[in-house]
């Protein structure tokens, strides 16, 4: 196969995407803020997606309309990306349903009706840890603990912010891990390795951070004072789903036998408990599907990017520069982590930032022999731990927006995110199959 020759220009379609991403984001976020609307909403990603490839299209003269069209069919119907869109499907499905049926709630009111109430805010991280691993979106997890933990930060007297970063902090746990997430997804399908053996790789990075999050809690908890946080509602039918699922993940059984698996348990449950119909189980499938509809489009139009900017030459200037600027393994890893958390900045969207990443990271790991499981746990990680900051995240805006605060509150609560940081890099550093810089 002949070697592409190196071509920055290559890479002006994501440039395009973001300059009008981010610049009108900034523009209607804080220069000028129209209320009821976040910002970094008011341009839709897939336009901004679809201009770039546009401007992709326009590049490279040499190259009939009809080759381009070729070669985003061929970068569209990778084997990876099909999975991941079907993926993609059944997870929406499963969410929907789950909601509807009341399991992401009853489950989290149920962990949080047997902690102790001096020991909430610790329990709200724990409590988020295990329904955004049982849920797969960090996003859904904060939908429902958010209002809860503003419900304890008031009847126990505690720090809002604090409440609701922790609560942020445990979602992102889940989002990085779960089985389920489309970060996970996307992160396992672009680099062809299997969701458990990402699932080991990562958990030995987040399980440290999380234990040293959830101590740093206790500690706070321990020096505070009693609280009374009130009494929960739950159904014990309907959480126990969210736990078979859960469980079933983690010993490795497919993904989509687990998540058809969860949607069959919750129809039955929904039909036992009444809070299903025939009716507001499919459409709350519908519902839920329907919702993954942007990814799935975002996912497309970055596969035809990427292809076309492959063929251009792009890929082959970023593993240049990382050459000149990062050598060896570490290096090479030191250059993922650091292109996926920009392009996480950029876009304020994981998902979209581990698909955009993913083609690149895949050569760097290549030119470095760096083992594909860890190549997608870099990618997981480091876009979990940009999104579970950024200020503009839809996590933070919706956390935010539910407590009835600025998201900036947030940010110096946000203890996991850091410390998933601070371990990422020691898994770099102490990695025994990377040579030394």
């Amino acid at each position: 196969m002949k070697k592409k020759k190196p071509n920055p220009i290559a890479l002006l379609p994501i440039v395009v995407f973001l300059v009008l991403y981010l610049g009108v984001g900034i523009y209607f976020e804080y220069i000028h803020p129209v209320e009821g609307q976040m910002g970094f909403y008011v341009m839709s990603v897939v336009v901004a997606f679809m201009i770039a490839l546009v401007v992709a299209f326009l590049q490279n003269g040499k190259v009939s309309f009809d080759d381009k069209m070729k070669i985003c069919a061929k970068g569209i119907g990778d084997e990876n990306i099909t999975i991941m869109i079907f993926i993609f499907l059944i997870a929406g499905c499963f969410s929907g349903i789950a909601k509807e049926a009341g399991g992401a709630a009853s489950t989290a009111n149920l962990l949080l009706s047997i902690i102790p109430g001096k020991f909430a805010i610790p329990g709200l991280f724990l409590i988020a840890c295990l329904i955004s691993m049982s849920m797969g979106t960090s996003v859904g997890t904060i939908s429902v603990l958010a209002p809860i933990a503003v419900t304890v930060a008031q009847n126990g007297g505690f720090n809002l912010p604090f409440c609701i970063g922790t609560v942020v902090g445990g979602a992102m746990f889940g989002d990085n891990l779960s089985f389920i997430s489309d970060t996970t997804i996307a992160a396992t399908k672009t680099q062809g390795v299997e969701m458990k053996d990402k699932f080991r790789a990562n958990f030995r990075i987040a399980l440290p951070a999380a234990v040293i999050t959830f101590i740093i809690l206790i500690v706070y908890a321990v020096v505070g004072r009693e609280a009374r946080i009130g009494t929960f509602e739950y159904s014990i039918p309907q959480a126990l789903p969210y736990f078979i699922v859960l469980a079933m993940a983690l010993v490795g059984i497919n993904v989509f036998v687990v998540l058809g698996t969860g949607i069959v348990l919750f129809m039955i449950v929904g039909a036992l408990t009444h809070s299903l119909s025939f009716m507001t189980a499919f459409t709350s499938m519908g519902a839920g599907s329907s919702g993954m509809f942007e990814t799935i489009i975002v996912t497309i139009l970055v596969a035809s990017i990427g292809a076309l900017m492959d063929e251009h030459g792009g890929f082959e200037a970023i593993l240049d520069f990382i050459k000149i600027h990062f050598g060896g393994k570490r290096g090479g890893m030191v250059g993922i982590g650091l292109l996926t958390i920009l392009v996480d900045i950029a876009t304020a969207n994981n998902t979209v930032a581990i698909v955009l990443a993913a083609p690149i990271a895949k050569q760097i790991s290549e030119e470095y022999k760096i083992s594909p499981i860890k190549t997608a746990s870099l990618l997981d990680t480091c876009s979990c731990i940009a999104q579970g900051i950024i200020p503009y995240g839809a996590q933070l805006l919706v956390a935010a927006s539910l407590a009835g605060i600025s998201s900036m509150k947030i940010i110096p609560f946000l203890y996991y995110p850091y410390l998933l940081a601070v371990f990422v890099v020691i898994s770099i550093i102490i990695d025994r199959k990377a040579a030394d810089f």
